[in-house]
């Protein structure tokens, strides 16, 4: 059984971001002690976007603190990555990553229990959280998306807990083989045949693949990546 120290455990209100001062709540900072973990998520914790951002099938983000060196290689020196909360995460830790996490993985989190409900997809506040323009198309083209949980049973959670892995109920399909089949090669019908019928993800997300099926068309990302459009 997979047992890791939290890294992070971070909330955050909804601020003025970046230069188009757009409301969001993705500068998240450290929770201090206890706290309360629902169906829609932390307590304290608020999106500026609710329409996009959060809900029950988004209701907690896991980045991986593994990815921090890559982008500190790859952006240089940069204040956002000395510490866990760069990517509007509610957890960071190490050892754990798109590669080994699957739709359905079952986790215990502090007396919570929650479920990989689907992958990332990364928007253009990423840009202005990181002064950078291409930033939510880098993330988005690496694969270092993180992933979101729904909330089985709610709970308390601490910065002491840790993430242990309960049950997995379809770990051929990890995130990074939904991503790749979404951002990589976009068009693979049995790919898009098997995340339509999987029964853990995401509703938006079957219905994405659906789409695709239905139209043999890729939809345009632009919008989504830059903010404009």
């Amino acid at each position: 059984m997979m047992t890791l120290p939290l890294l992070g455990l971070l909330v955050g209100k909804v601020v003025p971001l970046g230069p188009r001062r757009v409301l969001s709540g993705i500068a998240k900072t450290q929770v201090p002690d206890s706290v309360t973990l629902s169906e829609t998520g932390f307590h304290g914790d608020v999106q500026g976007d609710p329409i996009r951002h959060g809900g029950p099938e988004k209701a907690v983000h896991h980045y991986p603190f593994d990815h921090y060196a890559a982008w500190a290689e790859g952006l240089g020196p940069h204040p956002l990555l000395s510490h866990p909360g760069a990517f509007g995460e509610n957890l960071s830790t190490a050892g754990l990553s798109e590669n080994t996490v699957a739709i359905g993985d079952v986790f215990a989190l502090g007396t919570a229990i929650v479920e990989v409900s689907q992958g990332r997809q990364p928007c253009w506040k990423l840009n202005e959280r990181f002064g950078t323009p291409a930033m939510a198309r880098n993330v988005q083209s690496t694969g270092r998306t993180g992933w979101y949980y729904r909330v089985l049973q709610a709970g308390t959670v601490t910065p002491e807990d840790s993430l242990t892995l309960m049950e997995r109920r379809s770990p051929e399909w990890t995130v990074a083989r939904i991503w790749r089949t979404f951002y990589i090669d976009p068009l693979n019908r049995s790919e898009l045949s098997g995340i339509a019928a999987l029964e853990r993800l995401a509703d938006g997300w079957r219905s994405h693949a659906t789409r695709r099926l239905e139209t043999n068309k890729v939809e345009d990302w632009n919008k989504r990546l830059t903010g404009i459009g």
